[in-house]
């Protein structure tokens, strides 16, 4: 699926997009430098992502500039948008991406794997937008993008430290949203699909579940990355300037 819009609001806006290095990620991170907005990106998988890098600086006038980094590290996660904001100016857009929907058996796991799970999917949104909320502010503005699931809306079973991490991700989002609305600072979620990305396909996707998806959404589409980032570039765009505190599903009509 080709990305037509361009959004004149995004060129030279600082970005910053963590879990960028593949999957959804990935998608982000080209759609934002192909409107030319500067987009540093995180991520642990580092070989996908300096390869990710070597691409785009061929194909882009601006390349991405990538941080490795666990988001889990707060520290660390705080350094990175330290430095983003150092090379790249203040951040404007933040995408809280990064997560890992393993699945888990509910009677096995123990206090340090929920621990783990929330760490991923959940406090790391938190604490990024803590740290590029003054930036935004001295910006006079800005769009927080979270990122949350239809797992938990379809009753989805097999992981259930992930499927409360992504649920409470709208009462963050609603939250900021009122804190800092009158700073100019706009705060939505978007709930992906089942976006079928490489990892999905390698570990979750067979004819069984394939079935259950195709039945389950309304449009007979294989959801990619870039149906995601279709929406993130409005969102992050001042074309969404009156868009706030709001879920943006986009699952092809599964819930």
């Amino acid at each position: 699926m080709p990305l037509t819009a361009r959004y004149s609001s995004l060129q030279g806006r600082t970005v910053f997009i963590t879990g960028g290095g593949t999957g959804i990620g990935a998608g982000l991170v080209e759609a934002f430098v192909r409107q030319e907005a500067k987009v540093a990106f995180v991520d642990i998988a580092v070989e996908p992502s300096q390869a990710l890098v070597a691409r785009l600086r061929n194909e882009v006038k601006t390349p991405p500039l990538f941080l490795p980094c666990d988001v889990t590290d707060i520290t660390a996660l705080r350094e990175a948008i330290a430095e983003t904001h150092e090379r790249l100016g203040n951040i404007g857009i933040l995408l809280n991406n990064a997560a890992n929907d393993e699945r888990h058996a509910t009677l096995e796991v123990s206090p340090d794997y929920w621990d783990e799970r929330i760490a991923i999917n959940q406090r790391s949104q938190f604490f990024a937008a803590q740290a590029v909320i003054p930036q935004m502010q001295a910006l006079g503005g800005g769009s927080i993008i979270n990122f949350g699931s239809v797992s938990w809306m379809l009753k989805q079973g097999g992981m259930a430290a992930y499927t409360m991490a992504k649920a409470s991700v709208q009462g963050l989002t609603r939250s900021l949203a009122r804190d800092f609305g009158r700073d100019n600072i706009r705060v939505n979620t978007i709930v992906p699909g089942w976006i079928l990305t490489e990892r999905q396909v390698t570990l979750w996707l067979n004819e069984k579940s394939d079935r259950e998806r195709r039945e389950g959404q309304c449009l007979d589409i294989r959801l990619q990355p870039e149906h995601i980032a279709a929406m993130a570039l409005f969102l992050a765009s001042d074309d969404s300037a009156g868009c706030t505190a709001q879920d943006f599903i986009v699952d092809a009509g599964w819930t």
